[in-house]
């Protein structure tokens, strides 16, 4: 009920003998106006015919009427979240069809997906749910695709605390932006090294799915996701051999300790420095234990600190906490 309406029935329940007119001139309203909101009160049920006379009307007891209005305002209330279930339900359904559009085939633990457009997307969806490890064979030209720092899905994946391992060819090294870029993230805590030649493009997160290509020839065919534990060991001791024979891009000595903490580091050390444990940490931040450990780990490294005192005292000598 807005304010015009709510005078002219408080109007009513003050004067219940007053005419449309006289209501107008107690509520500073014009005749027709007043009109109008008499109809809205009857469509309100506040304004109703009285039973001795059922050609005229008197307002409604407001503890009757707007108890009434106030249990039928719940109803629609009610039903509005009832409909929003239903359309959170429903969502879930497109979500999941949109799923099945994006892949053209699946059969149990594989999915495959037609086109560079449609694996990017589930890419970028599985990097979400990403918990520990991100591993990665690059052969392309970072420069070629890669967009700033700041908006880098490995940027993101970093921040959350994941470890992150690249290979890249050696012939980045030529590019100035592709340089950087690996500088960047290798300064942020990634692990980057460059070997001569790749076999194709290969992501494998928390070594339980491992991402190929459809056809390493044609990187705009799409991509093949694999779940099966034969085949990511597969992936994985593929990884691990160019990994080994690929050479280390930066010295660890390179990373510059005054590079700024990412949110989860600083966040990790504030928490340490309150006296949390890692359990408290990992639960807090929504991240798993083994990541917390792991965050604490390199910033025991980063700071040479061989305690958690040691690592509190050297952060505060740098203002980070």
């Amino acid at each position: 009920m807005d304010e015009a309406t709510f005078a002219v029935y408080h109007a009513l329940l003050s004067h219940p003998d007053s005419t449309p007119e006289q209501i107008a001139a107690l509520v500073n309203r014009s005749v027709t106006e007043v009109h109008d909101l008499l109809d809205e009160l009857r469509r309100l049920e506040l304004l109703v015919p009285t039973w001795t006379n059922p050609e005229s009307e008197h307002a409604v007891h407001p503890r009757v009427g707007l108890t009434g209005l106030a249990e039928r305002r719940r109803t629609e209330l009610n039903k509005m979240l009832g409909e929003l279930k239903e359309a959170e339900a429903s969502a879930e359904v497109v979500a999941e069809q949109y799923n099945e559009l994006l892949t053209a085939r699946s059969s149990g633990d594989v999915e495959v997906l037609k086109g560079r457009a449609n694996a990017s997307r589930r890419i970028e969806e599985l990097a979400l749910k990403a918990r520990e490890t991100f591993w990665g064979l690059v052969p392309a030209h970072i420069d070629d695709t890669i967009q700033q720092v700041d908006r880098s899905p490995d940027f993101t994946l970093l921040e959350r605390g994941l470890k992150m391992r690249t290979v890249y060819l050696q012939s980045m090294t030529s590019s100035k932006q592709a340089l950087e870029y690996a500088a960047t993230m290798h300064r942020l805590g990634g692990e980057v090294r460059a070997t001569p030649t790749l076999p194709m493009r290969l992501l494998i997160f928390d070594q339980e799915i491992a991402i190929m290509p459809m056809d390493p020839e044609n990187p705009t065919a799409g991509a093949v996701i694999h779940r099966t534990p034969a085949v990511v060991s597969v992936a994985l001791a593929l990884f691990d051999a160019y990994w080994s024979r690929a050479v280390e891009m930066f010295a660890p000595e390179d990373r510059d300790e005054n590079t700024p903490l990412t949110p989860h580091e600083a966040e990790v050390l504030r928490l340490l420095a309150g006296g949390a444990k890692d359990e408290q940490v990992a639960r807090l931040l929504g991240i798993s234990l083994r990541t917390a450990r792991r965050i604490t780990a390199n910033l025991s490294e980063r700071l040479d600190a061989a305690s958690r005192f040691e690592l509190g005292v050297a952060a505060a000598k740098r203002g980070w906490v």
